[in-house]
C-alpha cells in the first residue's frame, strides 16, 4: 500500500502521519509531499527518515492513496492529476465538498456509499464532522427539522500562524497577526471570510455539508461560528428540533451506542465535554443533554472534539481504512 501525504509539514499533515502510525495503517511505502520550498528536507515516520518530495514526483510514483491537506487551490489543481493515474484521493480542503460528483464522507455515517470509481473523496469541515456524528442516530430515529449551532473554535483551526499569535499574546510578545484583532481574552465572531449574505464561509459549510452527508434536504441548519482563545479543540452548542418527540433517556442510549461518540453528561459531578479533555483523542464528546423547554420536540446538546484529529486527520485515515478493508483501492 503506497500512501502519499500531501501537505505533510502542515498542522493537519503532521497529525495525519501521527494517526497513520497510531492506527497501524498498512503503509508499505510512504511518500511525504510538500511545497517546493520544503522539497529535500527530512521528516521521520515510524523511526524511519523520509525525504520530502514535490507534487509532480508524487504523481509519477502512482500511490494507491493520497491524503491531501494542502489547501483548496492545490487540491483543485492536483487531485485530478493523482486520480488520472489511478490514485484515490482523500481531500481535507473545501475544494470538492459540495461538488455533486464527489462523495462527502464521515465513515460512521456514509462510507457505505463509496465505490472503486470514487477517485476523489471529500473530507468534511471539522465543525461539521463532530456535529453530524452526534446527530446521526438521532436524525434516523426522530427526524431533524432544524438545527441551530453556535461554534466555539480553537485557533488551531486557522493554522500555525494563529497558534503563534495566541502564544505571543500570552507571552506579551508583539508578533505577526493571523486575525484582525487580538484573540487572547477575546472571542471573534469571524471564522473564515464573510460572504454577501452576511454569513462566513465556515457558517455556510455547517449549513450545507450536513444535508449532503445525510443525503437529505428536509432539514435546515443555521450557524454562528466564533473563534476563541483555546489552542486546540472545537466546541458547539447545538439546538435541534425534531419532527418526533423523544425521551432523554433514549437520546442518551442512542448516543452511547453511536460509534465514535462518548457521552459525558452528569451535572451532579460537573461532568461535561471540554476541549482540554478532547485534546489528542479521536472521539466526539457529547454532554449538557437537555430538553429545550421553550419549544416542543427540541433538544440542546454540547459537542466537543479535537479538530485536528476526528475533525480532519482521523476522519481521513478512517476513510482510507474503509477503502482498504473493502478492497476499493
Amino acid at each position: 500500500m503506497k500512501v502519499a501525504v500531501v501537505g505533510a509539514t502542515g498542522m493537519v499533515g503532521e497529525v495525519m502521519l501521527k494517526v497513520l502510525a497510531e492506527r497501524n495503517f498498512p503503509v508499505t511505502e510512504l511518500l511525504v509531499v510538500a511545497s517546493e520550498r520544503s522539497v529535500g528536507k527530512k521528516l521521520t515516520f515510524q523511526g524511519k527518515e523520509h525525504t520530502l518530495i514535490g507534487l509532480e514526483t508524487a504523481v509519477a510514483a502512482k500511490p494507491d492513496i493520497a491524503i491531501f491537506s494542502a489547501g483548496g487551490d492545490t487540491s483543485l489543481e492536483w487531485a485530478p492529476k493523482f486520480a488520472a493515474v489511478g490514485t484515490t484521493v482523500i481531500d481535507n480542503s473545501s475544494a470538492w465538498r459540495m461538488d455533486p460528483t464527489k462523495k462527502l464522507v464521515v465513515p460512521e455515517i456514509n462510507a457505505g456509499e463509496l465505490t472503486k470509481e470514487d477517485k476523489i473523496i471529500a473530507n468534511p469541515n471539522c465543525s461539521t464532522i463532530q456535529m453530524v456524528l452526534a446527530l446521526s442516530s438521532l436524525h434516523k430515529t426522530y427526524k431533524m427539522k432544524r438545527v441551530v449551532v453556535s461554534t466555539y473554535q480553537s485557533v488551531s483551526g486557522t493554522g500555525v500562524k494563529a497558534v503563534q499569535q495566541l502564544e505571543n499574546e500570552i507571552a506579551g510578545i508583539q508578533g505577526e497577526m493571523a486575525y484582525p484583532y487580538p484573540i487572547g481574552k477575546n472571542a471573534l465572531p469571524h471564522c473564515d471570510v464573510f460572504l454577501d449574505n452576511g454569513y462566513t464561509k465556515e457558517e455556510m459549510k455547517l449549513a450545507k455539508e450536513p444535508q449532503k452527508i445525510f443525503n437529505d434536504k428536509t432539514f435546515s441548519v443555521t450557524a454562528t461560528a466564533v473563534r476563541i482563545p483555546t489552542a486546540g479543540g472545537h466546541s458547539e452548542s447545538v439546538n435541534v428540533e425534531f419532527e418526533n418527540d423523544f425521551e432523554l433517556s433514549e437520546v442518551r442510549r442512542l448516543l452511547n451506542e453511536t460509534p465514535g461518540i462518548v457521552v459525558q453528561d452528569n451535572t451532579d459531578t460537573n461532568t461535561y465535554p471540554m476541549p482540554i479533555y478532547a485534546h489528542g483523542k479521536d472521539d466526539v464528546f457529547v454532554g449538557r443533554i437537555r430538553r429545550d423547554e421553550t419549544q416542543s420536540n427540541t433538544l440542546n446538546m454540547w459537542i466537543v472534539a479535537d479538530n485536528l484529529r476526528k475533525g480532519a486527520a482521523t476522519n481521513a485515515v478512517q476513510i482510507a481504512e474503509y477503502l482498504v478493508q473493502n478492497q476499493l483501492v
